[in-house]
């Protein structure tokens, strides 16, 4: 890379060291410092080997390699109303409103393997993986997720399991592990480009982000409102904090705004492939401010629903409610409801 970059200044975890109760302490207070400040961290010696990172990736780039028409035959029925699984288009958001440019972001969704989803209709390059599309999936659950909220609930002075408990692997949630595609603009393009995505937040706990050495993503921080660009960090995975999170603790752990960004200019020649999983609390649990003695101490009491007296919906009303708002948004700067107590809108 030939460009200098402002890069934000992110910790990492390092999950060899929760071993013991200092370890875990230890670790505890950095990830709590990290969600509090900048909602994106890094992780570690987290047990999944790069060969294997790498292999999916390569699923992920033979995906997209089919013709459009094959792959148009997954896009979900219920796509206008939220329905996020299975393969969603490039060109549903217009990035560029003055030039009428839009995304040219593609998208694989595909959900648990707990025996509440249909793995039977997928595209022959996945259904022939598909017990190690499995296998990688449980593992990010096993090997990071469960470690991360371990760790959340020792730092909000909760039960160890507190977290683990509302993400189970084996109930009903809208977890999906992502294969992700933005195909690259001519020169002429991106000139007139100021992002390849509008910044937003996640709608889950966290999501894992596994990169390319393509600088592209940029996070804003809460503080200052300055966007800084995310570093590729070889042997970790990237991670931040959402929605949910940000609604069970009153604010106290942030969502944050993140976006994609033109990459630097000898970088715009490839295309960026992401690998993602994403994790939220089971359909049933309702968005309340927890029980935290950490929170009540500090005054975080009430969230946003709870505040204007609206009331509190469920991960799987949330969820659907924001997806399908996000179905329907396409120009900057466009803003709604999603819920009442809870208005969103497009960051530039």
């Amino acid at each position: 890379m030939q460009e200098q970059l402002d890069w934000a200044d992110l910790v990492t975890i390092d999950l060899a060291a929760v071993g013991t109760p200092e370890g875990k302490r230890q670790q505890a207070d950095i990830l709590i410092s990290a969600v509090r400040e900048k909602g994106f961290f890094y992780v570690k010696n987290f047990g999944i080997s790069q060969e294997r990172v790498d292999r999916q990736f390569a699923l992920g780039k033979r995906l997209y390699e089919l013709p459009l028409e094959e792959k148009m035959k997954y896009v979900p029925r219920g796509i206008d109303e939220g329905d996020v699984k299975g393969y969603l288009p490039a060109g549903r958001t217009v990035i560029d409103l003055e030039n009428n440019i839009r995304d040219q972001l593609e998208i694989f969704n595909i959900p648990k393997f707990n025996g509440d989803f249909d793995h039977g209709h997928h595209p022959a390059v996945i259904t022939e993986k598909l017990e190690e599309v499995e296998e990688f999936a449980r593992s990010l659950h096993a090997e990071i997720l469960d470690p991360l909220y371990v760790l959340l609930s020792i730092a909000l002075e909760l039960p160890e399991d507190y977290f683990t408990s509302m993400h189970s692997y084996e109930l009903r949630s809208e977890d999906h592990l992502r294969y992700m595609r933005y195909s690259k603009y001519p020169p002429e393009i991106n000139a007139k480009l100021s992002n390849w995505a509008f910044g937003h937040t996640d709608l889950g706990s966290f999501t894992l982000l596994f990169r390319q050495p393509v600088a592209a993503l940029q996070i804003r921080y809460p503080s200052t409102n300055e966007w800084k660009w995310v570093k590729p960090q070889d042997a970790t995975v990237t991670v931040n904090a959402c929605d949910a999170l940000q609604f069970l603790t009153a604010g106290y752990v942030k969502s944050t705004i993140h976006r994609v960004t033109v990459p630097p200019k000898d970088q715009q020649h490839v295309d960026r492939i992401g690998l993602l999983y994403f994790s939220r609390p089971h359909n049933d649990v309702k968005l309340s401010t927890i029980k935290s003695p950490l929170l009540e101490r500090v005054g975080y009491t009430e969230n946003e629903f709870e505040n204007g007296g609206n009331p509190v919906p469920t991960m799987e009303e949330w969820t659907f409610a924001k997806q399908k708002w996000q179905a329907k948004v396409g120009v900057k700067g466009d803003a709604g409801t999603i819920l009442p107590g809870f208005n969103e809108k497009v960051y530039a």
